[in-house]
């Protein structure tokens, strides 16, 4: 048995479009019309978007008449400083280059004591600058030295560290493990000029081994006084110092010269 489905009746409201029916071909009526869109009305034309109705000239007079947000200088509602006014980036990474061309001119000089106030201020930019440019010169040289050098340089500071340690029975003065390690890398500028000089010097000769000896006494002579100064107990051990430093410049000279 057939289940009848109740149907709703089809209600047309009057501004849906209603057509007629045409005859069929063969009554002698014209063939129904083909289907064209409807064309759009002068403000729909003007706007193709109905639902988003803008004046885009209107926008754009709008816009320019706002203040820019960043025309005053930086900082909150304009009241921060300006470019012009903040610090160099060097300075804000803590490397102040004239300190470390005033420890480079008091080291350079081999007759003048080094200043020890200058190296007081203890840093880590000038001995690592001085280390770098010790590696380009052996690399120039054909040999890659500088994890060699990076290391042999943590173990001096240490070394010397701990000498001064048991020297002065825990009176180290000013002298902690940063500012030695920042001393014995400054005295490494005489090992860097040698490093630079090696390269026009003849190998396997007598001439390399007395220029080399001289720029060792150079080092030592600078960081013995150096630690001496800084190191309340220094001027009572001054010897030992100097010969812990003798054996850590010697070092170096040897990888220069082998």
């Amino acid at each position: 048995m057939a289940k009848e489905f109740p149907v709703p009746p089809v209600v047309f409201t009057p501004s849906t479009p209603t057509h007629r029916r045409h005859p069929g071909p063969g009554v002698g009526a014209s063939p129904p019309p083909a289907f064209a869109p409807p064309r759009p009305s002068t403000s729909s034309a003007a706007n193709p978007l109905p639902f988003m109705s803008f004046d885009v000239s209107a926008a754009a007079a709008s816009s320019s008449s706002v203040p820019p947000l960043f025309a005053g200088p930086i900082g909150v509602g304009g009241s921060g400083a300006s470019f012009e006014d903040e610090p160099p980036l060097l300075e804000e990474l803590g490397i102040n280059t004239r300190q470390i061309w005033r420890k480079t001119i008091s080291i350079l000089h081999p007759l003048r004591s080094a200043d020890p106030s200058l190296h007081a201020d203890a840093d880590l930019s000038g001995p690592f600058l001085f280390l770098l440019s010790f590696g380009l010169f052996q690399l120039l040289a054909g040999k890659f030295h500088f994890g060699i050098v990076l290391g042999w340089v943590t173990v001096a500071s240490l070394f010397l560290y701990f000498v001064f340690s048991m020297l002065s029975g825990g009176r180290r003065g000013d002298l902690d493990l940063y500012r030695c390690v920042s001393l014995v890398g400054y005295c490494m500028l005489p090992m860097v000029i040698f490093s630079a000089v090696s390269l026009f010097l003849p190998r396997g000769g007598g001439l390399i081994f007395g220029v080399g000896m001289a720029f060792v006494i150079w080092s030592t002579r600078v960081c013995t006084r150096l630690l001496a100064e800084l190191a309340s107990s220094g001027d009572e051990h001054r010897g030992l110092i100097a010969y812990a430093c003798w054996l850590v410049y010697m070092l170096f000279s040897l990888l220069v010269i082998f």
